[in-house]
């Protein structure tokens, strides 16, 4: 069992910046990749970054240029810096862990592919 915990969140102007934090607990020696993504009120949970074990990373189309993935794995802590954030970034935001990889990239977007899950900090960007 892994545990994941986030932190963070709260409520900014347009054009500010943020930094949330996910922690790793419990049987963390097989994670693989830890992702976040979020859920807006009313929509799907969507993807919005990855960070691999071996330093790989990848964003959403829609905050790339904006948000940062950081932290490592394998040290059970991984971050995300949100910059120049946008009302439409309002939403829950939850990391995820997985314990294997996968061959598309893709795979890596879907939240069914994800085996834990924390309890999600919310953000509001106020405009």
């Amino acid at each position: 069992q892994v545990y994941l915990v986030e932190s963070g969140g709260g409520l900014v102007q347009a054009g500010g910046s943020l930094r949330l934090s996910c922690a790793a607990s419990g049987r963390t020696g097989s994670t693989y990749a830890i992702a976040w993504f979020r859920q807006a009120a009313g929509k799907e949970r969507e993807f919005v970054a990855v960070k691999t074990s071996t330093g790989a990373t990848d964003y959403a189309r829609s905050v790339k240029g904006r948000f940062t993935i950081s932290g490592d794995v394998a040290d059970n802590t991984v971050y995300l810096q949100m910059n120049t954030l946008k009302p439409e970034d309002t939403a829950v935001y939850y990391c995820a862990a997985t314990l294997k990889g996968f061959y598309l990239v893709d795979d890596y977007y879907r939240p069914q592919n994800y085996d834990y899950w924390g309890q999600g900090t919310h953000l509001t960007v106020s405009s």
